[in-house]
Parts: C-alpha cells; sequence; structure tokens
C-alpha cells in the first residue's frame, strides 16, 4: 500500500477520532467525575498520537502527546477536571484538525494558537505560570514542551511483568516479539524467564517473566497490552529495584503455585489491587525479539534447592499454604469478608465490561468512498427498473415456470434494495454531535447558560439526507439560541431556571423522519409576526390567518422579528433558506410556539432519497406515483358528489370532515372526459389534509427517483420522475407543494 493512501486512512480515522474526542470533552465538561469518559478522551489522544507518528505526521504526534500528558494525570489523580482543562482540550482538538486540514506540513499551523494552548497545559500541569517559547521550528518547540511536561509529571519506575498462558491454550512465543518489541520502546525491558527455563515447570501453564524501568506510569505500561493478540493472562507490579515489591498483584478468585509472586519479594501490608488483562486471540506480525544479553539469574528457591537446604517438594508445599491476600486481610479482621466479596464481584464487573468493548472493537468494518457507494445505488435502482420490466413481461405470458423465475427474481431484488439502501443509513447521533459545540460556543457569547439534551441518536437515516441536513439544523438552533432563550436574568424574572434547555429529538414515524427542536425559552408572539408581515406588505391588515399560518410567515425570504442584528443572526436570512433545504429534501417543517413556554419546531424527511415505496395511479394515458407514507386512505368520487364552497374551490365531505381535493386532470391539462366514478387518494401533510382526483388506482409501485431536467425541475406539483416496467416515465407529485397551493387559493 503506497504511503499516500497510507497517510489518507490516517486522515480519515483521526477526523473520525477527533469527532468522538469532541463529544466526550463535551460530556466531561457536564460530569467532570465520569472517569470512563476521561479514558475515552485518552484512548483518542493515544490513537491519533500513535497513528500520527507511525504514518510521518510528526507534528500532530508530538502536539497531541502534550494533551495526552495532561489527560494521564488526570487519569492518576494528580489533576482535577476544570472549564480551563476542558476549553484548552477543546482548543487542542480545534488546532489538531487545523494540522489535519494543513497542506504545508512543514509550517508552523497557527503558532500563536500553540502557543496558547501548550502554556495553558504547562500552567495545569505544574500549577505554576509559564510560557512556552515560540521558535521557528515546530518540531523543536514541541519537543521542548513536552520535556517540560515530562519533567513535571513522571520519574522512573520499575515494574515486574508477569505473562501467563491460560489453562489449555497453546501460545506461540513468536506471536510475543511485536509486544517485546513495544515494551523496549518505553525503557530498559528485559525478558527474565521463559517456559522451560525454571526445572520443575513442566506440565504447568507456560510464563514470562520480565522487567521493565520506564518513566511512564503503570497505566500506560497496561495500555500495551490492550491489543496484545494471544491468549494470555497479564500481571503488572511495580517494585523498587534495591527493596523490593512495593505493588504485588492481588489474585482474589484463585490462588495458586504458578500465579503467587516470587518468594523473592516480601508484599508491603497494602499492596495495591491489580486486575487481569484477559485478551483474545488473534493474529499477529512476528518482528523479531530482542533477547536479554546475559543468562537469567537463578531464583531464591532455585538456590535453596541447589544448596541442600530444601527439596523441590517442600518449595511447592510452601507455595501451596500461601492465601489469597484478600483472605488474609479478611482473617487479620483488617477488612470485612463481604468487603472481599463486594471486590470480588466488582473485578468480575470489569472483566467482563472490558471483554465486551474488545468484542464490540474486534468487529470487522470497511471504508468505502461515497461516490462509490452512490454509483451501487444507482446500480441497484437500474436492476429494479429491469426487475418490473421483466415481471410485466411474464405477466403478459401465460408461462408458470417464467412466473416463478420472475417472483424469485423480485424477491432478490427487494431484499439487495434494502440492503444496499440499509449500508446508505446512518445513525443521526452523527449529526447531533456536533451540535453540542456549537450550543457550548454561542451560548457563551451571548453570555447566557443553555443546556442541549438530545434522544433518538440511533434512529437511521439516508446519508445523504443527513449531509443536507446539517445546515438546516444549525439554523434552527442559532435562531433558538439567539431569540428563543433568554438571559439568565430575564428566565428568573419570569420564574425559570437560570440555564436555559434545547432538546433534539429524532424518531421514526411511518416512512419518516420527525426531528423536533425543542426549546423552552420566551416562545413566539403572533402578534409581533402579524405586525412584522403587514409592514413588509406579506399580508393585508385585516387578514384572518390562523396562528399555525402566522408562525408559518417566519419562513418567507428576508422576514426578521429582531430588534438588532448580531453576529448569530437578526439579518432575516435562514429561515427561508432552512424552507427551501427541507423542500428539497422532499421533506416538510412545521412550528408550534406558545409564549412564555417555548418553541417546537418538527421537521419530516423521507428515510431516503433514493428508492421510494409509492403508490400508481392513472389520468387518461398518463401516470403518476405518490408517496404512499403520505397516503391516508383512498375513497370513491361520484360526479353527483362534486361541491364547490364559497370561494370556489372543490371539497369533499369526509365523515364529518371537510377536505378539499385538487383535480390532476385540470391541474396538468390532461385532455378527456371525467370517469362518472373517480378515484380520490387523501394524503396528509403537516397535520392537513388534502385529496388527489385521478381515473383509476393502480396500486403499489416500487419507485426509483430520477430528477428531473433544469427545464421541468421547478414546475409546481412535480418533485420527480420514475421509469415504469414498459420503459415509460410517470411523475412523482410533490404532494406538499400541491397542498401549499390549495391553501394559498383558499385566502
Amino acid at each position: 500500500m503506497s504511503d499516500d493512501l497510507n497517510r489518507q486512512i490516517f486522515k480519515e480515522e483521526a477526523y473520525d477520532l477527533l469527532g468522538e474526542l469532541e463529544g466526550a470533552l463535551l460530556e466531561l465538561e457536564e460530569n467532570p467525575d465520569d472517569m470512563d469518559v476521561v479514558n475515552q478522551i485518552f484512548r483518542a489522544l493515544h490513537t491519533i498520537k500513535g497513528s500520527g507518528s507511525m504514518f510521518g505526521f510528526e507534528d500532530i504526534a508530538e502536539f497531541t502527546h502534550e494533551v495526552e500528558t495532561v489527560f494521564d494525570m488526570v487519569r492518576n489523580g494528580d489533576l482535577g477536571v476544570s472549564p480551563t482543562l476542558c476549553g484548552l482540550a477543546l482548543k487542542s482538538r480545534d488546532y489538531i484538525k487545523m494540522m489535519l486540514d494543513s497542506t504545508e506540513e512543514d509550517d508552523v499551523v497557527d503558532p500563536a494558537m500553540m502557543e496558547e494552548i501548550l502554556s495553558g497545559l504547562k500552567v495545569l500541569a505544574t500549577g505554576e505560570s509559564a510560557e512556552v517559547e515560540a521558535v521557528d521550528a515546530v518540531s523543536e518547540e514541541l519537543e521542548g514542551a513536552t520535556e517540560e511536561l515530562a519533567d513535571a509529571v513522571s520519574e522512573a519506575h520499575s515494574y515486574q511483568i508477569k505473562l501467563t498462558a491460560k489453562p489449555d491454550t497453546t501460545v506461540d512465543e513468536t506471536m510475543l516479539e511485536s509486544l517485546f518489541d513495544e515494551l523496549v520502546k518505553l525503557g530498559e525491558f528485559t525478558v527474565v524467564t521463559r517456559p522451560g527455563d525454571v526445572p520443575g515447570d513442566e506440565g504447568k501453564p507456560k510464563y514470562w517473566e520480565c522487567t521493565l524501568v520506564s518513566e511512564i506510569e503503570k497505566d500506560n505500561v497496561a495500555d500495551v497490552f490492550f491489543f496484545v493478540d494471544a491468549d494470555l493472562i497479564t500481571e503488572i507490579s511495580e517494585f523498587d529495584a534495591s527493596e523490593g515489591l512495593v505493588g504485588t498483584v492481588l489474585d482474589v478468585e484463585e490462588a495458586g503455585p504458578e500465579l503467587e509472586p516470587e518468594p523473592d519479594f516480601e508484599p508491603e501490608p497494602e499492596p495495591e489491587l491489580e486486575l487481569e488483562i484477559q485478551l483474545e486471540p488473534k493474529s499477529a506480525p512476528k518482528p523479531s525479539v530482542k533477547q536479554p544479553a546475559d543468562e537469567p539469574a537463578p531464583r531464591l528457591g532455585e538456590m535453596l534447592v541447589e544448596a541442600g537446604d530444601v527439596t523441590e517438594q517442600d518449595i511447592q508445599d510452601a507455595l501451596k499454604k500461601q492465601k489469597p491476600l484478600g483472605q488474609i486481610l479478611a482473617e487479620e479482621g483488617k477488612i470485612a469478608p463481604e468487603k472481599v466479596e463486594q471486590v470480588i464481584q466488582k473485578q468480575a464487573v470489569v472483566k467482563e465490561r472490558e471483554v465486551s468493548r474488545r468484542k464490540q472493537e474486534a468487529l470487522s468494518s470497511i471504508r468505502v468512498a461515497a461516490d462509490k457507494l452512490d454509483f451501487l445505488v444507482d446500480l441497484v435502482g437500474e436492476l429494479v427498473i429491469v426487475q418490473a420490466q421483466i415481471s410485466q413481461v411474464v405477466s403478459e405470458r401465460s408461462d408458470p415456470q417464467m412466473t416463478v423465475l420472475a417472483e424469485e427474481l423480485e424477491r432478490l431484488s427487494d431484499e439487495l434494495r434494502d440492503s444496499t439502501l440499509g449500508i446508505r443509513m446512518l445513525p443521526i447521533g452523527t449529526s447531533f454531535s456536533k451540535f453540542k459545540r456549537l450550543i457550548r460556543d454561542i451560548s457563551a457569547d451571548l453570555g447566557k447558560e443553555i443546556g442541549l439534551r438530545t434522544s433518538g441518536e440511533d434512529t437511521e437515516l439516508d446519508k445523504t439526507v443527513i449531509e443536507r441536513l446539517g445546515d438546516p439544523l444549525v439554523h434552527l438552533l442559532r435562531n433558538s439560541l439567539d431569540h428563543g432563550i433568554e438571559t439568565p436574568e430575564e428566565r428568573v424574572a419570569n420564574g425559570k431556571q437560570p440555564q436555559g434547555m434545547i432538546l433534539l429529538s429524532a424518531e421514526h414515524s411511518g416512512g419518516e423522519v420527525l426531528i423536533r427542536i425543542t426549546d423552552d425559552g420566551r416562545g413566539m408572539s403572533t402578534e409581533s409576526i402579524r405586525d412584522k408581515a403587514v409592514e413588509r406588505g406579506l399580508i393585508s391588515k385585516d387578514a384572518e390567518l390562523t396562528e399555525k399560518e402566522l408562525l408559518k410567515l417566519i419562513f418567507e425570504p428576508g422576514f426578521s422579528t429582531a430588534k438588532e442584528v448580531t453576529n448569530v443572526s437578526g439579518r432575516g436570512v435562514g429561515m427561508d433558506v432552512v424552507k427551501r433545504a427541507i423542500d428539497s429534501l422532499r421533506g416538510s417543517i412545521d412550528i408550534d410556539s406558545k409564549p412564555g413556554q417555548g418553541t417546537t419546531i418538527t421537521i419530516r424527511l423521507p428515510l431516503t432519497l433514493a428508492i421510494i415505496d409509492g403508490l400508481q395511479v392513472r389520468v387518461e394515458d398518463e401516470y403518476y406515483v405518490i408517496p404512499l407514507s403520505l397516503v391516508e386512505e383512498c375513497v370513491e368520487l361520484a360526479s353527483s358528489e362534486v361541491e364547490d364552497d364559497d370561494s370556489g374551490q372543490r371539497i369533499l365531505h369526509l365523515r364529518g370532515e371537510i377536505v378539499p381535493y385538487i383535480h390532476i386532470r385540470d391541474w396538468f391539462g390532461v385532455e378527456g372526459d371525467n370517469p362518472p366514478i373517480e378515484q380520490i387518494v387523501i394524503t396528509g401533510v403537516e397535520g392537513s389534509r388534502v385529496g388527489i382526483v385521478v381515473d383509476t388506482v393502480i396500486g403499489e409501485h416500487q419507485t426509483v427517483i430520477k430528477s428531473l431536467g433544469r427545464v421541468y425541475k421547478d414546475v409546481e406539483g412535480i418533485s420527480g420522475a420514475t421509469i415504469k416496467g414498459d420503459g415509460s416515465i410517470a411523475l412523482i407529485l410533490d404532494i406538499p407543494g400541491l397542498l401549499r397551493r390549495v391553501v394559498a387559493e383558499s385566502k
């Protein structure tokens, strides 16, 4: 694989990690004591640093190391989580993204910003004010800051590492070579004992004993073993080379001779609690391993046996008398047996959670370029059209064998369509996460206290819809922040909590997705909207409009009730753009607001823009498709039932409700006479209903959406076209557009 491709893959993964990092930092700001989030942040930084160094992004690796070092202090309890730390970390995230976006890798990206971040990190790490000396070369500047931070938080540690094969498993020693190579990079690493080095170990689980002298903390050493592809139990103990162990492994589950501490070391009264790290087997590369220069020194037990003071059986009997540390402490009355049992249960939960996390991370995935995926969807669309053509030809012939084959082809075509469209479906939470940062930054600029809650993040939507939905949601959120939520003082005066809240939610509703933005702010005044609309000439002074119709006026071009223009909103640009963007997605938008209580904006969107289920209808020799998700029912309309209201609009009395309807024959000027009995397709949009009168309802139709050319794209009432099984064209009706026309004509 070429270096350029490797670097591109790193960039794509780094962008994903930065998105995850931003969400975790915002969550940490709300829950400073959540160590799971701290660990998530540390892992993301660690991965960016390691991969960046591997693929030649040394500037990114060195800068990220600074942030990682500070969060390592947080993990170890040496530094608390504060708004200052979260703010600097978010700036660091932005700076890493700037470096990824930069095309000139040798140039320092915004040196002032880097200096500010590194200086702030140093103040947090040391507790003293300090400045980072700016230098011309980014590598020199980052290296200096790295050394200063490392001196502040690190000192040499000695570790004893024991790797034991799980029972009834076979470990290929060559699989450990890559692990040993990684440990060599951390400091002075030596493999002291290997399987077979100690007489009498035959038939017991194989184990490797190693020592490591390094400046990094124990948790960082343990991180190395997260990705080891071998069936091993790992124990890490810190010791003083001159005095012995200062922390020994506590195995509260089982004590056996092969897993007990060596008798060379005397445990301290209060040893540390260590957890086993069980590693899932995978295949691994086999680089060369660095062997110790000298033969391992004999252990105390061996020396006593060789001197004739004791026998091997004496050593084994003595080891068997050892008890688990938890039991010893309980018998001495230093800890209650119930507490030991609680620790055992907690350890089991942690192990189970770690195994579950690793299994989740092990799920294989593959990155596919968006254009390749779009091309696949286009091919599936063409296949659906061909399948419809084959089914139509077969239906015209009475050949049982061909009928069976056509039905099987239709089944496979449907499954392939659903599977392909499923690949394009993404959880909308990937879009929600970036809005937390938006609200955090804008609320700070406005001097307001505003929080964001989300729900329904797992709701899936077509990736194209999600991409095109981003800008409209940003406009709506900015308006809620600026116009909707009051200042803390105003909220308190109105009997509310100082902090405002915005709820961003998503849910499935039939073949659509509903996205709601709800705030608990001041709400919208319909009187203010009416006055502004009259002032701009949008409505007459004596126009009678419902509350819902008045609220929809804010989507008119240039409409704004803001008293002053800010850097957030107020220029009258945005809401009309939102409406056009939602319409282009074949969606709809609705507003519900109560003065003093808040506003809810509801967006309805189709699941996908590629292939939909439709209801095929006919007028004379022309065919049309109505999106099935908008169809409520079909009823008959006899010529004698045709009725017009006072305004000349045609209406239908349907079970006590008046439903206006449109004749497609008249709308598109189709020649021919109306049949004695016509069909009305009742559709529902934004809480309103409208009937579509056609000659015949044919039935459901799997519709592959084709966009219209420039000449026809602005034709009112048409949103696209599809190809039928016989090769002819059927137009897809724009039901929301037709409904708006009906409402406009009724005024």
